[in-house]
């Protein structure tokens, strides 16, 4: 079995999109071009990401623990994305050891929560 796709919703397509592409590399996917209220971006591994912008006058609230995780292949490249995220000016803390992998969660620009790990 493989997963095929994922929608989350967020408070701003657009942005999310870029940050998603810059930052985890993801891509976009198919032929329809990223909008305000929609985009779809895929991996490496061919799984889609779409993203939905939130109803107007919605507040945006992911559950407690709730998060999505981009897997890395080693703790250097961890790092790095940290880094930049942090030259970026995003609030990131530093990478640690926490169950077993070498990771960081911090809050997205679309509202929910992103693990780097390895």
């Amino acid at each position: 079995m493989k997963l095929n796709h994922l929608n989350l919703t967020v408070s701003n397509v657009l942005e999310t999109h870029r940050f998603l592409v810059k930052h985890f590399g993801l891509k976009d996917y198919g032929t329809l071009a990223p909008r305000e209220a929609m985009s779809f971006l895929s991996d490496d591994n061919g799984m889609v990401l779409a993203l939905f912008r939130a109803a107007t006058g919605t507040e945006l609230k992911y559950p407690p623990g709730f998060h999505i995780g981009f897997v890395q292949e080693s703790e250097e490249r961890v790092n790095e994305i940290n880094e930049r995220l942090r030259e970026d000016g995003f609030k990131v803390p530093k990478p640690a050891r926490l169950h077993g992998s070498w990771t960081f969660y911090f809050q997205s620009p679309g509202g929910f929560t992103v693990e780097g790990l390895c």
